[in-house]
């Protein structure tokens, strides 16, 4: 069993940044892999990056590429999500989740947290 909760939302301008975390308790998180999801409102939740349980192996989904870097630190049983040059449509609720492979379909993933809000001003 995994329980996990993000923090780090909040209301940010276009152009500036946010780093996200995803704190998660059990003794095996670092055989799970990891993916940040978000979900904006009228929409379906969307992949938006991975990481494998070592950190080795990243995924991003396109139009955060470049701009988002997503990373975890085992020790610390925690997986970042580094939000740069944020965008209006970024805006959304994030959630971490853990599960066998740092997968972009949602399906894939075992347990979920209970997402961070974040807002992009223009």
């Amino acid at each position: 069993q995994v329980q996990l909760v993000e923090s780090g939302g909040g209301l940010v301008q276009a152009g500036g940044s946010l780093r996200l975390s995803c704190v998660a308790s059990g003794r095996t998180f670092s055989s799970y892999a990891m993916g940040w999801f978000r979900q904006a409102p009228g929409k379906e939740r969307e992949f938006v990056a991975a990481i494998s349980w070592s950190g080795g192996s990243t995924n991003y989904a396109d139009p955060v590429k470049g701009r988002f870097t997503i990373s975890r630190n085992n020790a610390k049983k925690t997986v970042y999500l580094q939000m740069n040059s944020l965008k209006p449509e970024d805006t959304a609720v994030y959630y971490c989740a853990a599960g066998t492979s740092a997968y972009s379909d949602s399906e894939r993933y075992d347990y979920w947290g209970q997402g961070t809000q974040v807002t992009v001003s223009s």
